[in-house]
């Protein structure tokens, strides 16, 4: 998105163009850029937002990581019958031909040209962990002076993110993207509200400034769109000086006069509760999705472990936070926190899940698995969470999410509560990154709880293909996990509470059931009849608590008394 680079140098010597700042290879009718052409897409690198651009159902807004360049990008959002498609109308010269080009990442991606006055083109890529660029050409009629450019993902597919669009070619008359001038340095830098590992910031919103970096005794920690900030992860009771600087596609200002604050004296956690031989795990929605809205106090005292959902991730690689949606009802946060303490006095163990559908959290360096652990670490601390559950899926890197539950484990202590919640692709075998991330944290891990819904057919241990929705679906794959590596103690069933708790995997509590005595006991078996039992199986896992409660509690009163009966 920082194209000032190639403003600069688009005339060297009255005919070379460069589009170095773009990533951009330009070519002209005879292989080579024109002198005149420009990139006719205005706001390109969604550096003003999603102005110029419009996403179909609301499904596009700017968002400042990740990012390829500049301090935008757009993120799109696929759902139900929509497949958030963004256009731009861009003006054209007849008789002409363009290069069109985009930045992607995350789900399913796809970019075209349409009314082009001949033949219209597009391009895509399945889902990427990087960014990855779609090129493609057209050649515009003979009366044609505008097209529509458009990006979109696919139905059912994760969120998708453009930077740094492309649409080079002759001038059609309506110009490029003015140069941005670099802003001034933000004044009015304040800190605010601070606790025992955070510190609100805020200051005066800068002229032309597009976002903002945050620095924490001269390092960057946080990029931002507003004027305001809380920079977490910070140790309990320390000073820490902070400056921020103002940005745009022109460059960085200066720094700000620095502020100082003082976090809170923090209170240890404690190691909580010990987990039952034999635990109900269940899921607590921080959201309103049309389950019924919950409390944690409301939650059913069936459930031993509940994973709060979910964390946030900020700019920082790794890092997390968690922001309490006034949509659950409480007053406070420090009400939540009580909740939160009388839930492990009545021997429950209440963690932080990360992940989930739509949370994607990048750990794939030893800076970003730091960053990790300080930041559920300083969680734990702040709101008194048991552990952490890794529920991440877009894709894990394994060496370097076991660096992060190492230092997160050496941190919190052997009462720690781990939990994972794979999909059943990524436990098929121990070669996946899930398992791998599971078999080298084995000795701090509680269970494993694989999601046992929205799966399409898959392996079981014994080599057969089974179809979700029976007894043999969750024994034979289970079997995988315990013949895999896994103590018994490490395996739990995860399935949905209700018909409405996931679009497809549902079983009847009574199926659960027979699955956990098949494990465990040699009874209630399908036609996959496991070649041992395993006794002190875990238990079982359920999206989610408010889809439970939504049903009656049927779930969690069928499944939970035999989960606690279990041998």
């Amino acid at each position: 998105m920082d194209r000032t680079t190639t403003r600069a140098r688009r005339w060297i010597g009255g005919a070379l163009a460069l589009a170095v700042g773009s990533g951009l290879v330009l070519v002209g009718g005879a292989g080579t850029a024109q002198a005149a052409d420009v990139n006719v897409a205005k706001n390109a690198g969604f550096e003003s937002g999603i102005a110029n651009w419009t996403c179909s159902a609301g499904s596009g807004a700017a968002v400042s990581s990740p990012v390829r360049t500049g301090s935008g990008a757009l993120r799109a959002t696929p759902a139900g019958q929509d497949h958030a498609k963004c256009t731009q109308l861009v003006t054209v010269k007849p008789n002409s031909t363009y290069r069109l080009s985009a930045w992607v990442q995350g789900g399913y991606a796809y970019l075209g040209a349409s009314g082009t006055g001949t033949a219209d083109v597009s391009t895509w890529t399945p889902d990427s962990s990087s960014w990855k660029q779609l090129t493609t050409t057209f050649t515009t009629g003979a009366s044609t002076t505008s097209v529509t450019v458009y990006t979109h993902g696919w139905y059912g597919q994760a969120a998708y993110h453009v930077d740094d669009v492309s649409v080079l070619g002759p001038d059609g008359g309506g110009g490029t993207d003015p140069d941005p001038v670099v802003p001034a340095a933000p004044a009015g830098l304040a800190a605010g509200t601070v606790t025992s590992s955070s510190v609100a910031l805020s200051w005066n919103a800068a002229s032309g400034a597009t976002g903002y970096n945050v620095y924490r005794g001269g390092t960057k920690v946080l990029s931002v769109s507003g004027p305001s900030a809380t920079v977490t992860g910070l140790a309990a009771d320390t000073t820490y000086q902070f400056q921020v600087t103002a940005t745009n596609a022109a460059g960085e200002s200066a720094k700000s006069a620095t502020v100082s604050a003082r976090t809170s004296t923090g209170t240890n956690p404690g190691p909580g509760p010990a987990v039952p031989k034999h635990a109900l795990t269940g899921y607590w929605q921080n959201f309103d999705n049309g389950a019924t809205v919950q409390k944690l106090r409301d939650v059913q005292a069936q459930y031993d472990i509940i994973a709060v959902s979910f964390a946030d991730s900020t700019a920082t690689p790794g890092q997390i936070v968690f922001n309490l949606d006034p949509a659950v009802g409480y007053a406070s946060v420090a009400d939540f926190k009580a909740d939160i303490a009388a839930k492990k006095a009545a021997g429950k163990s209440v963690i932080i899940s990360v992940g989930g559908e739509k949370g994607n959290v990048t750990i794939n360096s030893d800076a970003s698995a730091t960053a990790f652990a300080n930041s559920a670490y300083a969680l734990m601390q702040e709101y008194g969470f048991s552990g952490v559950d890794i529920d991440l899926e877009h894709g894990i890197n394994s060496t370097y999410l076991t660096k992060a539950l190492r230092q997160l484990s050496a941190k919190a202590g052997s009462g720690m509560v781990l939990t994972m919640a794979p999909q059943t692709i990524d436990m098929q075998n121990t070669g996946t990154e899930y398992f791998k991330t599971a078999l080298a944290v084995k000795d701090i891990l509680t269970v494993v709880n694989m999601q046992y819904y929205n799966s399409g057919s898959m392996l079981g241990c014994d080599g057969r293909v089974y179809s979700q929705g029976s007894v043999d679906f969750l024994t034979a794959l289970a079997c995988i996990q315990l013949q895999g590596g896994l103590d018994a103690s490490q395996v739990g069933l995860g399935v949905p509470a209700s018909t409405r708790g996931a679009g497809s995997g549902y079983v009847d509590p009574s199926i659960v059931k027979n699955a956990l005595d098949c494990l465990t006991r040699g009874t209630g078996c399908g036609s996959f009849k496991p070649p041992q039992t395993w006794p002190n199986l875990r238990g079982a896992m359920t999206w989610s608590t408010n889809w439970d409660a939504t049903a009656g509690n049927a779930w969690s009163n069928a499944v939970g008394p035999h989960v606690h009966n279990l041998p």
